[in-house]
């Protein structure tokens, strides 16, 4: 019996080495003429022109007006990784060139053959090489191999002919001519859009005249025109250069209207210059248009975005037609902003074609629906709650003595049919905890027995239109803030339920959502405060409190917490000097705020922020002392800004501090907390609420997918 011995391991022949890895680099002539054209850029050319026959596979030519190329170096020009652009391995972080490994001319004389003429502007005269697997061949039999002297202009001329001579299964891979010459247009056209004041050319040799002709003098929007007709570029809209320093890129685009669409996504991509592919981003503009354009109907979208090169890794696939870059995510969903932005502002300019019935003609489906109601019925997992009354969680959960229906307040009036949360009384009893410092007995009352009570009072002034600059800056930065999904997710969501103090579920479509409102209602009090400013009601205190008395027990607080900074002044000091500062500010904190300060230092009113809503009053002490130290009392923007913030820190959702000796009352406040969350926060996010951008950045998960009803729905029937 014999054995078949086993094969040895061998060293490929460098030629078979090098036309494998010529077989990753260049796919097809589009492929080789992308590597020449960024060539050609890299060497600072204002014209290029290409030249093809039968689509490239029996010539592809680029000519440039660029930098040349010297004498000396035409020696290895086409040997694999030789390169002017790339010296150590660390340069490729920071690579600002189109190519860096030295392999695309390589790579197109291992299989073609390749011929340069070049000339620099200090040259006499020009010089041409004739290359074969990426060495200098004589041109004919018995000529010498080096470079020979001839006419030529100033910059590169590049002939490849007979691509993939010598690798027929490529060849026979590749499709028809006209495809492939299709595809070089494509290549051009894009380069061509994109590098506005180079003048670009693409014909087929023998033809008289370009498939594609552009000039120095166009501008991006004059090469769209120009390559894809006045059909396209008239429904375009720009962004402009827009920058993010926070994610260290810049972006400019031009994306087609609601009015125009195609058979097929038209993307020309183009990241820190070079023309690219992303899957993600690719996703990102279907969803974006996937509401606004007809079913089958793709936009037209010009991209370039400018990353610091850093940032991006090139050297990621062999053709470098992929790139990955950090931030990714964050980078998309930005872009996504712009995009939802720019076709937000043109809805007004939508149009919609109609086109009337032949006479005698039946009605269509949409006319009977009209009156019959709609034929198609929706699926059972495919239905959503979008009635806000309708049953949440807490329904289910919630004692038979206690309902929520009922504003907490004593100007306003319970329906008959319903119940105020329990411990609610006509008025909230205004009482603090141990905590505080303040002594007060278990049923809300002080020591001389006077009941702390707080009781809204309207505005009964005309509504006062606001001017200053500063608030109105600050309020257009709130909207320049705004991530438009967030937004229109909390504008339509339906209340599910709390899952505890900080965190609840609500339900936007067919998905349901865990979010973080304590965090939200900090952005939705500021906001008011913005919107509301000067036209607030109050919040009255039957019982005025002493400001120093607050700071005093706030700062033995965060004294015996040991986050108090050393002070050069003592606890009543500062106090006394907060003190000062609030009283000398009094007429602007009643006008603009309607805070309340007398000239003994007593606060009387809050402002009324969401009709119903009292904040928890055990953080009075801290927001009274932070007044004192995180408000810019010297700028005018600055002040309106931090006060606004701090009162809406005060005013964000955070439960009553535990009773200990209490129980009962402490049950009553915190129901209340969950009543006022559930029946005015929420509903306050529906009307006007602008969500920033950072909640969506900061990874602070404000809002997080739990799962999808139509999954879940699925799951529950095969059970």
């Amino acid at each position: 019996m014999s054995v078949t011995p086993l094969p040895s391991i061998k060293r490929l022949d460098p030629t078979v080495v090098n036309r494998i890895a010529a077989g990753e680099i260049i796919h097809r002539p589009a492929n080789a003429l992308k590597e020449l054209i960024e060539n050609s850029l890299d060497a600072g050319a204002t014209q290029i022109q290409v030249v093809a026959k039968e689509g490239g596979l029996k010539l592809l030519q680029i000519q440039d007006n660029g930098h040349g190329i010297k004498k000396d170096d035409l020696a290895i020009v086409c040997e694999r990784f030789t390169t002017s652009k790339l010296k150590k391995f660390e340069d490729l972080s920071k690579i600002a060139t189109y190519g860096f490994r030295g392999e695309a001319l390589a790579s197109i004389s291992h299989v073609a053959h390749v011929s340069i003429t070049t000339k620099t502007k200090d040259s006499k005269c020009a010089f041409r090489g004739t290359y074969a697997d990426g060495k200098l061949i004589p041109p004919r039999s018995g000529q010498s191999a080096d470079p020979k002297p001839c006419a030529g202009n100033d910059g590169t001329l590049i002939t490849a002919e007979d691509l993939f001579y010598n690798v027929p299964t490529r060849k026979k891979a590749l499709r028809s001519p006209s495809d492939e010459y299709n595809r070089i247009v494509d290549v051009v056209s894009r380069y061509a859009i994109h590098n506005s004041g180079v003048s670009f050319s693409c014909k087929r040799q023998g033809s008289l005249s370009a498939d594609v002709q552009t000039t120095t003098t166009a501008t991006i929007i004059d090469n769209l025109r120009q390559i894809h007709g006045s059909s396209v570029s008239s429904e375009l809209l720009c962004s402009g250069e827009r920058s993010f320093d926070s994610l260290d890129f810049k972006m400019n685009t031009y994306i087609s209207n609601a009015n125009y669409s195609m058979k097929r996504t038209t993307l020309l991509l183009f990241i820190n210059n070079r023309s690219v592919d992303s899957q993600a981003i690719k996703r990102m503009i279907e969803n974006v248009y996937s509401d606004l354009l007809p079913k089958g109907g793709h936009p037209f979208v010009y991209l370039s975005i400018e990353i610091k090169p850093e940032n991006v890794d090139v050297n990621v696939h062999p053709t470098k037609q992929e790139v990955h870059f950090l931030n990714e995510e964050w980078i998309v969903n930005s872009i996504k902003d712009v995009f939802q932005e720019l076709l937000e502002n043109a809805n007004s300019s939508r149009t919609y074609y109609t086109q009337s019935l032949l006479p005698g003609a039946p009605p269509t489906n949409a006319d009977n629906s009209l009156f019959q109601g709609s034929s198609s019925k929706v699926a059972v997992y495919h239905q959503v709650r979008t009635d806000s009354k309708s049953t949440t969680l807490d329904s289910f959960m919630a004692g038979p003595s206690t309902s929520f229906d009922t504003p907490p307040m004593k100007t306003t009036a319970a329906k008959p049919d319903q119940e105020k949360p329990a411990g609610i009384e006509d008025g909230i009893n205004m009482d603090t905890n141990e905590a505080t410092g303040m002594e007060m007995s278990t049923d809300g009352r002080q020591e001389d027995g006077e009941p702390v009570i707080a009781q809204e009072r309207p505005a009964k002034r005309d509504r006062v239109e606001v001017t200053l600059t500063s608030i109105l800056n600050l309020r257009k930065n709130v909207k320049k803030n705004e991530h438009i999904g967030m937004t229109e997710l909390l504008s339509n969501h339906t209340f599910v339920g709390c899952v505890d103090d900080a965190l609840a579920i609500l339900q936007h479509q067919t998905l349901l959502y865990l979010v973080n409102y304590a965090v939200i209602s900090e952005e939705l009090f500021y906001q008011v405060i913005l919107t509301e400013f000067n036209n607030f009601g109050l919040i009255e205190l039957t019982t005025p409190i002493s400001i120093k008395d607050c700071i005093l027990v706030a700062l033995e607080t965060e004294e015996s917490h040991g986050t108090l900074p050393s002070q050069l002044q003592s606890k009543d000091q500062v106090a006394e000097t907060i003190v000062s500062k609030l009283i000398e500010f009094a007429p602007m904190l009643k006008d603009y705020y309607s805070l309340t300060v007398t000239e003994d230092g007593q606060m009387t009113t809050l402002p009324i922020l969401l009709r119903g809503y009292i904040p928890t009053l055990d953080k009075l002490p801290m927001f009274l002392l932070r007044l004192g130290t995180e408000v810019d009392w010297e700028d005018e923007q600055g002040c309106l800004d931090t006060l606004s913030r701090e009162l809406s820190i005060f005013y964000c959702a955070e439960p009553p501090m535990p009773l200990p000796n209490n129980e009962d009352e402490y049950k009553k406040r915190h129901d209340r907390y969950l009543w006022q969350v559930q029946h005015l926060l929420f509903p306050g996010l529906k009307n006007h609420f602008v969500a920033p951008k950072a909640m969506v950045r900061d990874g602070s998960s404000v809002i997080t997918e739990l799962a999808s009803l139509s999954e879940l729905y699925k799951i529950f029937e095969r059970c």
